[in-house]
């Protein structure tokens, strides 16, 4: 699992000097040796639970200034802004950027704001559903109060023993006065689902399989419960444009809904007794392979962490259509980036199979990170949009020893196939797969 110890030196020396205190004075009012205080003040100890809550209690202190890195997207935001080609040649590996990060961090966010605001004159193509992207990101696209709140009314639908339809269909209907009726296609020419207010229904196409019925329901609960804090959570983002509180809306809901098929505490404990086994978690949680794994890349409560997936989507044309970094750390690759030597492709030519694959890859990182990556095809249903596309899920191989898809598959960083940086930033002299030169000369940034 991954290490969650709390290294806060800066902000605890920040603290200390904001007192006009010494270290002996600071470390005689929280009960520890100055030694000990000198530690945790250079990094070289963690701040434990039992020293935090004695500086709450003794001093003005907002625990949330402990994640000060998160404005700035933590060492994934760093590690993307040094991917920037005038960094190149500096050779600057992700344990550096977590060394600055931890030692200085109100230095790595002047470094960041500077870097963000050097292109500010410069003309700058709007990108709504980006910016809630990065807004996830933020969030390592884990919100804690809301999966709180959807996990609550879980148990209280018992949707663990019964009919997940009927139970959230039963409950529109008695709160909300509203049917979930199926129609025929012609009937919903285009669309796959709407609510209709005056006849008080929820109409959902019939080429919706069972699942995406499911989902579209759960979504009409949630964003009906669930809207308050849905839209303090969109507020609490900072978005400037109108269109990206609405792309961080729609996610957060799909969250929501999500979050209320498969309740966090018995989603991860499935998720642990099983070997994160994908098959038999579509089964137990009655949910589609992309549902499953768009969970996947949420499971991280504070001392119920699962592992850290990311996940993407590919539409036929080879084009990543969606990508969740989560906790992974997993960079968005640039517009244009193809890998054509990753499983995403070939999964198109084979249709409901499951494939696996070791590889390696890593922008703005000094050494590629090893994955390991699941992928396979879904299908998108609906008159208006009836198309295959390829949900990968893919998570660093370190953790990937006891995964039941990962059997059979060497986990050697030996054998994993290089993908490495898209074409414009790289430079690698083996890769499988080059760019055409065209592409390859194309200016990022």
């Amino acid at each position: 699992m991954p290490d969650n110890s709390l290294l806060a030196g800066p902000s605890l020396r920040r603290l200390r000097k904001r007192e006009g205190l010494t270290q002996a004075a600071m470390a005689a009012s929280l009960g520890i040796s100055p030694s000990y205080l000198n530690l945790i003040e250079r990094n070289q100890r963690p701040l434990s639970a039992r020293v935090l809550v004695q500086v709450i209690e003794r001093f003005d202190f907002d625990p949330a200034s402990l994640r000060e890195d998160e404005a700035i997207g933590g060492v994934d935001g760093l590690a993307r802004r040094m991917a920037d080609k005038r960094f190149a040649d500096l050779g600057i590996d992700r344990e550096e950027l977590q060394e600055f990060l931890s030692a200085a961090p109100q230095a790595a966010a002047a470094f960041a704001r500077l870097y963000d605001n050097s292109g500010a004159q410069m003309p700058r193509d709007e990108d709504p559903a980006g910016d809630a992207r990065r807004a996830v990101e933020r969030w390592q696209n884990h919100f804690a109060d809301l999966d709180h709140a959807c996990e609550d009314l879980a148990d209280e639908l018992r949707l663990s023993r019964s009919d997940v339809s009927a139970a959230l269909g039963e409950r529109l209907r008695e709160k909300h006065q509203l049917q979930v009726r199926i129609l025929p296609a012609e009937v919903m020419p285009g669309i796959i689902h709407r609510l209709d207010l005056h006849n008080r229904q929820l109409q959902i196409s019939e080429m919706l399989p069972g699942a995406a019925r499911r989902f579209q329901i759960a979504r009409q609960v949630a964003s009906l419960e669930l809207r308050d804090a849905i839209s303090q959570q969109v507020e609490g983002a900072g978005l400037k444009s109108a269109e990206a509180r609405e792309h961080l809306r729609d996610h957060i809901t799909d969250y929501c809904a999500g979050a209320i098929q498969m309740p966090y505490r018995r989603f991860l404990r499935a998720c642990e007794q099983t070997g994160y086994d994908l098959a038999v978690l579509q089964r137990r949680f009655a949910s589609s392979f992309d549902q499953v794994a768009q969970r996947l890349t949420t499971l991280q409560r504070v001392g119920e962490r699962g592992l850290p997936f990311f996940s993407a989507r590919f539409g036929r044309t080879g084009r990543m259509v969606a990508f969740t970094a989560g906790a992974s750390g997993a960079s968005h690759p640039i517009e244009g980036a193809r890998w054509p030597a990753w499983i995403a492709y070939a999964a198109f030519e084979s249709r409901n199979s499951m494939l696996t694959q070791a590889v390696s890859f890593g922008e703005g990182e000094g050494a590629p990170r090893h994955w390991f990556t699941v992928a396979r095809t879904v299908e998108v249903d609906g008159v208006a949009c009836s198309a295959r596309k390829v949900i990968v899920l893919g998570v660093e191989a370190r953790f990937a020893g006891d995964l039941a898809q990962a059997r059979g598959t060497s986990l050697d960083p030996l054998d994993a196939t290089p993908l490495g940086t898209p074409c414009p930033r790289c430079g690698r002299n083996d890769c499988l797969t080059p760019a055409s030169p065209r592409l390859a000369s194309v200016r990022i940034g």
